[in-house]
């Protein structure tokens, strides 16, 4: 059953038929699952204010529901490393249609994974994991599995990805926490099921992974046309 907070959230976001990435943001923190520190701000001062208690440099992002794909539109900056940056950045984005305000996220760094979640028609859920980042549609490094997900899946996802490297540490880099991913998809993974009935597909891109932690950079739900 979904908790009283995501019901609303889905009603006020059909007639966009996808969820708004701050509200994307607030469903996930309601499943529980790990989050950077971000703020939707509707004005420069607010986004200044979190950059500055926060610490620099942040990634901005447009919000607006006429802009889905908002790295298509340059509507994402990452690195962002002071105020007077980050104001500009607010300026250029308001301009864009629909603007309805800028997500402003602290800077992560880690792997960067996809894991996300498909409903088919005659599977039911099916849970997507990958080597993330903006160069997922060129690597098209994917694996899947029918949802519900049991730790010996999560095993068999990595063991089938080409870049299983990246994951278990390549060249220096601080391999992934495979018990930190583990728990990551099978909270996920439960949490999908829940919403299949109004869902037709997740992505999360990029979950950034690190020794310890497995956090949701970014979120992309899109709803059922049919529920």
């Amino acid at each position: 059953m979904l908790g009283k907070k995501i019901k609303p959230i889905i009603e006020r976001s059909r007639k966009h038929g996808w969820i708004l990435e701050p509200d994307a943001m607030e469903i996930l923190k309601t499943a529980g699952l790990d989050l950077p520190q971000y703020l939707f701000a509707e004005s420069e001062d607010d986004a200044a204010q979190f950059a500055d208690k926060n610490g620099y440099p942040v990634v901005a992002k447009i919000v607006s529901p006429e802009i889905m794909h908002k790295s298509d539109v340059g509507g994402v900056v990452v690195g962002i490393a002071d105020e007077k940056e980050l104001r500009e950045v607010f300026k250029r984005f308001s301009r864009m249609n629909g603007f309805s305000g800028v997500i402003v996220v602290e800077m992560l760094k880690g792997t960067e994974l996809i894991i996300g979640a498909r409903i088919d028609e005659q599977f039911g859920a099916v849970i997507v994991l990958g080597i993330g980042g903006v160069a997922v549609e060129i690597y098209n490094d994917t694996v899947i599995r029918m949802a519900p997900i049991k730790e010996n899946d999560v095993a068999s996802m990595v063991a089938d990805i080409r870049g299983q490297k990246l994951i278990k540490g390549f060249r220096g880099s601080d391999p992934v926490d495979i018990k930190t991913l583990t728990s990551l998809l099978i909270d996920f993974s439960n949490f999908v099921i829940k919403l299949e009935p109004f869902i037709e597909s997740i992505d999360l891109n990029p979950v950034i992974c690190t020794g310890s932690r497995c956090i949701i950079a970014d979120a992309r739900m899109i709803l059922s046309i049919s529920k």
